[in-house]
């Protein structure tokens, strides 16, 4: 095998962890939604947190493997599709971090309820419910969607 191909690979699994955490995450949180008592949407919630690592385990493969791929093969990342998917790759990255801020809260939220009464809370499924939260995360999984089509099809070249 040549280097281009094992860094193509390489590429390839962490962008394949990168979205199917995405994937993971999003399910455990929808599933969570359908939950109300606070115990159940703790683990929910605590399994996403451990699909968010493999999240960040992908980001950073695709963002080492993807440049060290550009500079092998020649590319520029002033090349057009290679800068709008570094620009996709860095908007998934802050809009999963910040979305998953909210997260990191309600899942608190639901520890403390848990540990008490572990009844439902309105407060608790408002917080599941956050519009703004939702809107980040779907912008997170949204972007990289969008940089897999400019590794497919790559415009420009």
């Amino acid at each position: 095998m040549t280097e281009t191909q094992w860094l193509l690979g390489f590429h390839l699994v962490g962008a394949f962890l990168f979205v199917s955490g995405a994937v993971a995450v999003g399910v455990l949180h929808s599933l969570a939604l359908r939950r109300e008592r606070p115990s159940e949407i703790v683990l929910l919630l605590g399994l996403a947190r451990s699909a968010v690592a493999v999240v960040g385990t992908g980001a950073l493969a695709t963002i080492i493997f993807g440049l060290w791929l550009v500079d092998n093969r020649g590319f520029s990342v002033g090349d057009g599709w290679i800068s709008a998917a570094l620009a996709l790759w860095l908007a998934s990255v802050v809009l999963g971090a910040v979305g998953g801020r909210a997260a990191r809260r309600t899942r608190y939220l639901a520890e403390r309820l848990a540990a008490g009464d572990d009844r439902p809370s309105d407060e608790l499924l408002r917080a599941l419910r956050d519009p703004v939260a939702r809107l980040l995360n779907y912008g997170s999984f949204l972007a990289p969607v969008a940089v897999l089509a400019l590794m497919v099809w790559k415009p420009g070249t």
